[in-house]
């Protein structure tokens, strides 16, 4: 499974603007929604329940909040560039500004943890985060994400 795989261009956002951890959330869960079909309150309560069993912001200023939907018929990939570090409850306690947001069926099983795996490889990779960090174009974004 490539990154190309679960993500489209148009789900690659620049300087998203978001006050907090729940905002960001509920924007995230309000743009996968129209690409999904999946109500949107339905998206948001999954990552939120998600969220609960312990935070998706693994350090290094980056975040893999996840869920797992019945009714998607494959897996999806969000991402967003921060315009502005927030606090979002990191291992590290360091502020997030790169966030991969992925979402599942539920019977998706081993890819979904394959995927988790690759964009967890992805984000911990000191070099991608700093480029991806020096652009604000989504196709460039995109293109990083895909290397």
């Amino acid at each position: 499974m490539k990154i190309s795989d679960i993500i489209k261009k148009s789900n690659v956002y620049a300087d998203l603007k978001s006050g907090s951890k729940r905002n960001l959330l509920q924007e995230l869960a309000q743009k996968a929604a129209v690409e999904t079909g999946i109500n949107e309150r339905t998206i948001f309560d999954a990552l939120l329940e998600r969220e609960n069993l312990g935070t998706t912001g693994f350090g290094g200023g980056t975040a893999l909040p996840h869920a797992r939907l019945e009714n998607l018929d494959k897996i999806y990939g969000f991402f967003a560039k921060l315009e502005t570090p927030m606090s979002y409850d990191s291992v590290d306690n360091r502020p997030v500004d790169l966030v991969f947001m992925l979402l599942s069926p539920d019977s998706s099983g081993a890819d979904h943890l394959t995927a988790l795996a690759q964009i967890s490889r992805l984000l911990k990779n000191e070099n991608t985060c700093e480029k991806l960090r020096s652009t604000n174009n989504p196709e460039e974004l995109y293109a990083l994400l895909n290397n």
